[in-house]
């Protein structure tokens, strides 16, 4: 076996129960596909992760699994995997380690020289996607209800190259590689690297190549675009074959309560288990002279003042609001006898849509005001019921209080709202950020304030030490539930490509919340409305992704085609990425002629007619008429503007995009094929009007 590539290796980092209703898989999608349990039955996912604790309930076989003909990988024992580990569930896990070992960052105590997962990111994940049906989520005692993943009948093999440290791509192509040859379905990845990477484009790193190549195999790829957000090119997913997933936040919300003396109810966040009524104190009041007002200097509390009482900490700035730094306070405060801690706010928290501050699980009773008001209201009432002496020193806590149960979830029926920490479009050629005709993400899935199962030994989140489940945010939780869907819709058309899939799942993606109007999205200076370098396509809709109508179908030598065409790169680069065997006999003119469900043209001048070729997957011959939403400052025409189409059957149409003035900025719009069976197909637009190419 000879050489074709050499790169200098980068690490890699990984990207952070209600969501199946949410989505839409449990009413409209299960009941189709024999039922929550076989809901994914046959397919195997594989998981490119930190690995799996095998002994969760969300993977155990509760005997209804039977082997899968087309696996041929193994089970790796180690240290807490033993073979039986791999219990028809989980049909095969292996551990890549050869890198992390080599630059000295692997620690077999800390990392476990095993598929057994030392920090909870891969279990979270992969219950995400396959978790059993109706597993009780479990956590400090209280049963929050139960998880189940996007597809509960689906497998999972196991591929651990990802460690609390983060990884190196060369362990993770090297999984990619076992994944393809292994025989997976499709491969889920909720890592990637840190920035975009060095070379001629950023669609020909080896992992992206890598990724082509299985692809090529029909696997299909499924990937988180990072958690770099709201900055534009922040995207950390790049290539046409990969399905690059958004996050978003749900209707869920856990908001918490406190009841003062006065009667006086006061909102705010953090999940955590409730309290008597209390003294009120704040911690200035019941520390050391000069002591902060804020909690970051816990020890500067006085055990016999503090103890038994619920303790006042001023505003932390939101920078402050690390799962660790909250933790931190509220153990630290805990342990000196506190009844509990009430956090001020100088900003209004309830306010966030997306639902991330609100997962906070608090190891003590407690609770982050969610107003500037309610803090105000707060001081006032602490002060006017505080006996002082001249001096000012306490004579008698007089204010009192009780922090109500924040554990039960509220739902708002909002949303989706694009999640203010989800990376950012457009995609990008190379490291100079030149933008590129791709859309990304591809499309957005639930990804903020997401239970999923945990590994009681991780130190990763210290609140979940010892528990079962927890609760995370990321673009990392996002994925996992394309990838359930993706195997939903591998179930019923096992015969699709990578692309017909994605293609399935764009083309059909929601615009508008559940009210109908325009999806939003979160940013520093409050909520916009999103557009496609926001959330690509939208927000995934699972029963109209199992029936699309149409698809748009791209087979590997499209691909290489598309390498060839991408400005600044010379064949010879892409010939030793792909082989000099795949060199294509006829190439594109444009990037932009990619058969992709969307257009995007990053450098237009003038005009430039697109052509796009689309398949029918329906039963019964249909009629689609051509509407478009023109970006602005573009001229956009369909032709032809009427496509009878019967099953089966392929049409090509074009797509002609003229400037009308030179926006030097992205405008977008749509093209809607809409039939008269009921089949809807979203093609979004984003386009660049330059005066120069």
């Amino acid at each position: 076996m000879g050489v074709r590539m050499i790169q200098e290796d980068i690490k890699l980092t990984k990207l952070t129960t209600h969501t199946p209703d949410y989505v839409g898989v449990s009413n409209y999608v299960w009941p189709y596909l024999g039922g929550a349990e076989r809901a994914g039955e046959g397919v195997l996912v594989g998981m490119i992760d930190t690995g799996i604790n095998p002994s969760h309930p969300s993977f155990t076989n509760n005997g209804t699994f039977r082997r899968l003909s087309h696996f041929k990988g193994r089970c790796e024992e180690g240290y807490g995997f033993p073979l039986s580990a791999c219990n028809g569930k989980i049909v095969g896990a292996q551990l890549f380690a050869r890198a992390a070992i080599a630059a000295g960052d692997f620690n077999a105590t800390r990392d476990y020289a095993s598929p057994l997962d030392s920090d909870g990111h891969g279990s979270h994940t992969a219950s995400i996607a396959v978790g059993n049906f109706r597993t009780p989520v479990l956590s400090k005692g209280y049963n929050y209800g139960n998880a189940s993943g996007m597809a509960p009948g689906a497998r999972l093999a196991i591929y651990k190259a990802l460690f609390p440290f983060g990884g190196y791509m060369s362990d993770v192509v090297a999984a990619i590689d076992k994944a393809v040859e292994d025989g997976v379905d499709i491969i889920s990845m909720s890592i990637g690297p840190s920035s975009v990477p060095p070379g001629p484009s950023s669609f020909l790193s080896i992992l992206e190549i890598e990724l082509l190549f299985a692809t090529k195999a029909g696997v299909s790829v499924i990937q988180a675009v990072g958690n770099s957000g709201p900055d534009p090119n922040s995207i950390l997913s790049f290539s046409p074959w990969i399905t690059s997933v958004a996050a978003s936040g749900t209707d869920r919300m856990y908001k918490n309560s406190i009841i003062l003396g006065n009667g006086r109810v006061l909102s705010g966040i953090g999940i955590s288990k409730p309290t008597a009524e209390r003294q009120i104190a704040t911690k200035a009041d019941v520390s050391s002279p000069n002591a902060s007002a804020n909690c970051l200097d816990t020890e500067s509390l006085i055990p016999s003042l503090a103890r038994g009482k619920l303790i006042i900490c001023e505003h932390i700035p939101h920078s402050m609001y690390g799962q660790t730094t909250i933790s931190t306070i509220f153990e630290s405060i805990g342990r000196i006898g506190a009844a509990g801690v009430i956090i001020t706010s100088e900003e209004n928290l309830l306010d966030s849509d997306a639902g991330a501050e609100s997962s906070m699980t608090l190891p003590v009773p407690g609770i982050v005001l969610g107003s500037v008001a309610d803090s105000q209201e707060l001081r006032d009432y602490y002060n006017s019921n505080t006996l002082r002496s001249t001096t000012g020193e306490v004579i008698r806590f007089v204010a009192v209080g009780s922090i109500l149960d924040g554990r039960r979830a509220t739902y708002t029926e909002k949303g989706p709202i694009v999640a203010l920490y989800s990376s950012r479009g457009p995609d990008v050629n190379n490291n100079l950020m030149e933008a590129a005709d791709v859309l990304k993400p591809s499309l957005m899935a639930p990804g903020s304030a997401i239970w999923g199962a945990w590994s009681p030994n991780s130190q990763s989140v210290p609140e979940s030490i010892g528990e079962d489940f927890t609760m995370l945010s990321g673009t990392s939780m996002a994925a996992p539930h394309v990838t359930g869907i993706a195997a939903l819709i591998k179930q019923k058309h096992p015969d699709w490509s990578p692309a017909a899939i994605t293609s399935a799942m764009m083309t059909t993606a929601d615009r508008t919340d559940h009210f109908g109007n325009p999806i939003l999205a979160q940013t520093p200076d409050g909520l916009r409305t999103a557009n496609p370098f926001d959330y690509g396509a939208g927000a995934i809709n699972a029963a109209r992704a199992m029936n699309p109508g149409l698809i748009f179908d791209i087979q590997f030598e499209n691909y290489v085609q598309f390498l060839y065409t991408v400005p600044g790169v010379d064949k010879g680069s892409v010939r030793q990425a792909v082989g000099v065997g795949n060199c294509p006999t006829v190439l594109m003119r444009w990037c932009s002629d990619l058969n992709t469900p969307s257009v995007t043209i990053a450098n237009l001048v003038g005009s430039r007619r697109v052509m796009r070729r689309v398949r029918s997957v329906s039963t019964e011959t249909e009629i689609y008429v051509a509407l478009v939403k023109e970006p602005a400052g573009i001229a956009v025409r369909v032709t032809p503007r009427v496509i009878r189409i019967g099953p089966n059957e392929s049409r090509g149409f074009s797509i002609k995009l003229e400037a009308r003035e030179v926006t030097n900025a992205f405008t977008f719009g749509t093209v809607v094929l809409r039939g008269n069976k009921k089949h809807t197909v979203r093609i979004p637009l984003a386009v660049f009007a330059s005066s120069a190419l």
